[in-house]
């Protein structure tokens, strides 16, 4: 018999499958209230249910644990890899509700819907006031376009609204066949009546839109987030509410939840809803639907459509294979940082040892490393093909005897549109991971910590500017690699530190004028 623990409210149309199986039997109760933890295999929450590594730790027969929803910021998924256990999601089951909630407020907005209801409960019949402009043949700017993004394109369409779509990684062939051209931030901010956000938050996103930027939308422009908090800056937006530049704002996300006593919610053309856009019966239905069905696929011991973290496999073959795949997420992260352009393939060549192992979950880890920092859902080694495969990116894998003298050899090269970005890396068993070669440029670095990636000409004097303005802003230098090709040419420099470069001090490195490019790496 296989014990499931519904730690938090349901939909139980949702979950129908589970209760009515006969290999199941399944208990509806919170964590807290449950006692014998030791003899559940499947845990199925919500947000409200933190699965920590102590609960796990308690839930020593645990296999499975199944996230209704998207977000998993409620579940250790390191503990959950450490202990074999599998973590699902339900990633599709509340694009729809987003999607219509996005729309629904644009539409509330556009007409001041809220405003004239709260004015016609307070006794007045005041119909001047709430003057309100169509949503025909105005053009909406949507900044993200992964799949809310895309369904709310073709709800645009239907109203006769022009579309302004910004993603910095949808490539030109995949905007084709999304039926969208895309543009730059600054052409969606510049043209846009409307602007939407449906990002993920990362370092890149946070502020994305704020005091930096806000000055180049249209005068009287409406301003949508129902993505994440803080990808709007929040107190930018204040001001430019006031001045009415801006002249309406609907939130249903905050950066921090909930608001308190926001300033935003002082003003009369600010709206918002308390994250509740994924909160429709359908999309609670869709996503206990989803996870019953994933639950019931492991349990018969078929493959699992949305795992988010490695599958179980073999301790042995875990440790041969754990420094590879560390090392190739890594790798992954690094070249999308440094090509941080649409890309349309990822090849990955192996040679030496390596080619002696199971490489495809090592390609997978470089896949879920590249795309982490590029899309809206949780992604790993599991979803990460399926995940550039809904991106529109190719990739491959081969082995090769040229291992260039290393004992192992993995080489990554990364087609973009218009240029291309390779790295060689290798795993020394004394000294750990090493990058070795970026872009034909010879190097041999330790990849940690904060990085910033430099690409300058190498003239004497550099180097030296390049220390005295860290040290000037107080900034410890942990570790300095240096390439170059040829005397004078084009030459790179890694340099890695303990914490963060401040802004000030990143801005006043680009002003160097030998410098041709200068990246943040994390």
């Amino acid at each position: 018999m296989f014990h499931i623990l519904v730690s938090d409210s349901m939909s139980e149309e949702g979950l129908r499958p589970l209760l009515e199986s006969k290999q199941i039997t399944c208990v509806q109760r919170h964590v807290d209230e449950v006692e014998d933890l030791q003899k559940y295999d499947a845990l199925l929450v919500r947000s409200g249910t933190k699965v920590t590594e102590e609960l796990m730790d308690k839930m020593e027969n645990l296999k499975i644990v199944a996230r209704a929803g998207v977000g998993v910021d409620n579940i250790d998924i390191s503990a959950a890899t450490k202990r074999g256990i599998v973590v699902i999601n339900a990633p599709d089951g509340n694009t729809i509700s987003t999607c219509e909630h996005t729309f629904a407020m644009i539409a509330s907005l556009a007409r001041m819907i809220p405003q004239a209801n709260q004015s016609l409960k307070d006794g007045k019949w005041d119909r001047k006031a709430f003057l309100g402009t169509e949503l025909y043949k105005k053009s909406l700017g949507i900044i993200g376009f992964g799949r809310i993004g895309s369904e709310l394109a073709v709800r645009a369409r239907a109203f006769g609204m022009n579309l302004f779509v910004y993603d910095p990684f949808l490539t030109d062939e995949r905007a084709k066949e999304l039926g969208v051209t895309a543009n730059t931030l600054d052409e969606v901010l510049e043209n846009a009546d409307i602007i939407t956000v449906h990002t993920p938050l990362t370092k890149e996103t946070k502020g994305l839109i704020g005091e930096h930027n806000l000055g180049k939308t249209k005068e009287g422009v409406l301003l949508i987030n129902c993505a994440r908090g803080g990808i709007i800056d929040e107190q930018a937006l204040v001001k430019y509410l006031e001045t009415g530049h801006v002249a309406g704002a609907a939130f249903d996300v905050f950066e921090n939840e909930p608001p308190g006593d926001h300033p935003l919610l002082q003003l009369n053309n600010f709206i918002a809803t308390p994250h509740i856009a994924a909160s429709t019966k359908e999309a609670q239905l869709n996503v206990a639907s989803q996870v019953s069905e994933e639950v019931l696929e492991f349990l018969n011991g078929n493959p699992i459509k949305n795992s988010i973290n490695l599958p179980t496999i073999s301790n042995e073959l875990f440790q041969k294979v754990q420094p590879y795949y560390q090392l190739t997420k890594t790798m992954g992260s690094i070249l999308s940082q440094c090509m941080n352009v649409p890309v349309q393939a990822i090849e990955v060549t192996y040679a030496g040892e390596i080619t002696q192992l199971e490489t495809s979950v090592i390609t997978r880890s470089l896949l879920a490393g590249f795309l982490a920092h590029r899309v809206d859902t949780p992604v790993n080694e599991v979803n990460s093909p399926t995940v550039a495969k809904e991106r529109g990116i190719e990739y491959g894998e081969k082995h090769s005897k040229k291992s260039k003298g290393y004992s192992n050899l993995i080489n990554v090269n990364v087609t973009g549109e218009n240029n291309n970005f390779t790295m060689q890396a290798t795993y020394v068993k004394e000294y750990g991971p090493r990058i070795v070669n970026l872009n034909g440029f010879n190097i041999d670095f330790y990849p940690h910590g904060h990085l910033i990636y430099i690409q300058h000409i190498d003239k004497p004097g550099v180097i030296g500017q390049v220390g005295q303005i860290l040290g000037n802003h107080n900034t410890n230098i942990a570790e300095m690699q240096v390439g170059r090709k040829e005397v004078g040419g084009e030459a790179i420099m890694m340099l890695s530190f303990d914490d963060p470069v401040s802004n000030e001090a990143f801005e006043t490195l680009s002003k160097i004028e030998e410098i041709t490019s200068i990246k943040r790496i994390d």
